[in-house]
Order: C-alpha cells, then sequence, then structure tokens
C-alpha cells in the first residue's frame, strides 16, 4: 500500500474511532476518506474529527439538504522526482 494509504487508513481508523462511518478510495493522484455526519456533533467530537482531517494535504465539508453532510480528507500520493518522471523505460 502506498504511503497515503497508509495516512489515509490511519484518519479512516481514528474517524471510525469516533464513530464515524468511513469510506477511503485510491484514486490517480490521491487516496481520499470521507465520512458521513450525524445531525449533531459535541465540541469534543468536532475538536477530535478537526484535529485528524488536519494530518490530511485537504479536507472540506461537502452539506447539501438531500445528502446531509459528508466530510472528506485527501491525502497526495507522492510526485515521482524529475530523475524518475521518465518510468523505467525513460531513455537520457
Amino acid at each position: 500500500m502506498p504511503a497515503s494509504g497508509v495516512s489515509a487508513a490511519a484518519i479512516a481508523a481514528r474517524l471510525s474511532a469516533v464513530g464515524l462511518p468511513t469510506r477511503v478510495e485510491e484514486r490517480v493522484g490521491f487516496t481520499s476518506v470521507e465520512a458521513e455526519l450525524p445531525e449533531s456533533l459535541s465540541t469534543e467530537t468536532w475538536r477530535e474529527v478537526l484535529e485528524v482531517v488536519a494530518e490530511a494535504d485537504r479536507f472540506g465539508l461537502h452539506a447539501t439538504s438531500l445528502n446531509g453532510r459528508t466530510l472528506w480528507a485527501v491525502v497526495r500520493k507522492a510526485v515521482p522526482t524529475a530523475g524518475d518522471a521518465g518510468g523505467p523505460s525513460h531513455q537520457r
């Protein structure tokens, strides 16, 4: 598992520990974590949630009247260095 997957899994585990159902998805350039938020959370739970998602590269909250509230966090995958950009078959 790439480092982004390990970090995302740790974020998901901590969100699950505070009672939030989570989803982790591998994407091309990043790993995402989503968690459905209930109607209300205690102040202490919000603090914990914010501490957890602060470990991600980006995070936010998507809220709609139809689908409720979804917290999301993104951990970027490593960008190849200039020497690795062409891949193993790249000739210099």
